[in-house]
């Protein structure tokens, strides 16, 4: 299988970062993989222990080797020293030099795109130029150390002439500050707060509900309308704890601020679950996947609960014969629900074709495609998980369709293609 003539690929190759880290904290003996019991009263004790030119002797090396690669590395040190004091005596006196030390004997650098930057999704920016480009905010996995996923962004241009630009990340990356959610919901919903003087290139959502302690995956952005005209983008991802995996979706509307939310009921079990863009009938409507391997719809009043799903397509073509699902939010047409969709089939190969759903019953398929739209490239075949090419949503804009995609598994590219002919491909049902 070959992709057709009028997908066009943007040149695009996103690749894994190495360079890019965040700064958290660090406890001996509690390390991501393979964590005991604290070690931190006897490495106090140690840290204390020095003299005064020691300490200073160390801290000059620190500042040396790691201030470029932070916006604000004292300000972390400080904030983990502050966790820490608790354990010395209280008629130890500790200098300036002595706490920033130990601020940073408790902190270690995460590189959150040390295995793989993929999956991405991608939304119409919240503000839009006035020349003829169109901007969008483009979500992306990056896979760390330990396999802990976390939630990263860049920003991107479509031009007049069709082609698309991604902007240059920030030098700099930064997990957002948490602060409690929802009352007496505590364990499943929090909050995250940004500088809005950071790039949003710079913003990185880190789990930090117990539910998604070895992971958030995979989020499916939307830009969803209120039918009094407001926007909110929602995002739904799966959060991984290291043994089960649960469905969580992120609101917010600058991406600055994040409300972070767990989702419930048998259609929001799995991975999978794609918000539409707006109210079907006076309810929240999603695609899910709560059988593992099909295509389904389901329906909730209040955003959070989906108690069960009808199902839409079953694989049935050569290139999906192991399992479908969906590719992100659906896209309104003026002839029905746009889904793309990804196909499973032999060698674990997965593919990229496209369903069409009636627009006031997305519960009845209307047509889809024969054969994929987007199958692995020859070149880019080969990565953390050979024969991928995924994608968590794309964006339209006119007949234009962009589709950023992740290869292998490891990197991200972004094709573009005509709504039109897309719809022209399919065989109706």
């Amino acid at each position: 299988m070959t992709t057709p003539d009028w997908v066009h690929d943007s040149g695009i190759v996103l690749r894994p970062d190495a360079a890019r880290v965040i700064a958290r904290l660090f406890v001996a003996g509690q390390e991501l993989v393979g964590a005991s019991e604290s070690r931190a009263a006897v490495v106090l004790e140690r840290l204390l222990a020095l003299d005064d030119d020691q300490v200073d002797a160390a801290m000059a090396v620190l500042d040396h080797q790691f201030s470029g690669r932070h916006r604000d590395l004292p300000a972390v040190f400080a904030d983990h020293a502050d966790l820490v004091t608790a354990r010395i005596d209280p008629g130890v006196t500790i200098s300036p030099a002595r706490r920033r030390l130990l601020g940073a004997t408790f902190t270690h650098e995460y590189t959150i795109e040390g295995a793989a930057f993929c999956n991405p999704s991608a939304v119409l920016h919240p503000v839009q130029p006035n020349d003829g480009t169109t901007r969008f905010v483009m979500s992306a996995r990056a896979v760390g150390e330990g396999h802990r996923s976390s939630i990263e962004f860049r920003t991107g241009t479509l031009h007049a002439d069709g082609a698309v630009t991604i902007d240059a990340p920030s030098p700099f990356a930064a997990a957002g500050t948490p602060r409690p959610g929802l009352p007496g919901v505590a364990e499943r919903s929090y909050q995250v707060d940004f500088d809005p003087g950071f790039d949003v290139s710079e913003r990185v959502l880190w789990p930090h509900a117990a539910a998604e302690s070895h992971g958030m995956e995979d989020v499916r952005l939307v830009r969803f309308v209120d039918p009094d005209g407001e926007v909110t983008y929602y995002g739904t991802y799966t959060a991984f704890d290291g043994a089960a995996i649960q469905q969580h979706v992120l609101r917010t509307t600058d991406f600055v601020s994040f409300d972070m939310t767990a989702m419930s009921g048998a259609a929001a079990v799995g991975k999978g679950l794609a918000l539409f863009p707006r109210l079907v009938h006076g309810r929240y409507a999603a695609l899910s996947r709560a059988d593992r391997e099909s295509n389904a719809v389901t329906f909730s009043n209040d955003l959070h609960d989906w108690p069960e799903a009808t199902t839409l397509q079953v694989p049935t073509r050569p290139w999906e014969l192991l399992q479908i699902g969906n590719c992100g939010s659906p896209i309104e047409t003026d002839v029905g629900w746009l889904v793309l969709t990804h196909g499973v089939g032999p060698m674990r190969t997965y593919s990229i074709g496209a369903i069409l759903l009636h627009l006031d019953d997305p519960r009845v398929v209307l047509a889809a495609t024969a054969q994929p739209l987007v199958v692995p490239h020859a070149s880019r075949r080969d990565g953390y998980v050979p024969n991928v090419v995924y994608s968590c949503g794309g964006f339209a804009h006119g007949d234009t369709l962009v589709l950023p995609y992740g290869t292998a598994d490891h990197s991200i590219a972004v094709a573009t293609m005509s709504i039109a002919r897309v719809l022209e491909s399919m065989e109706r049902r």
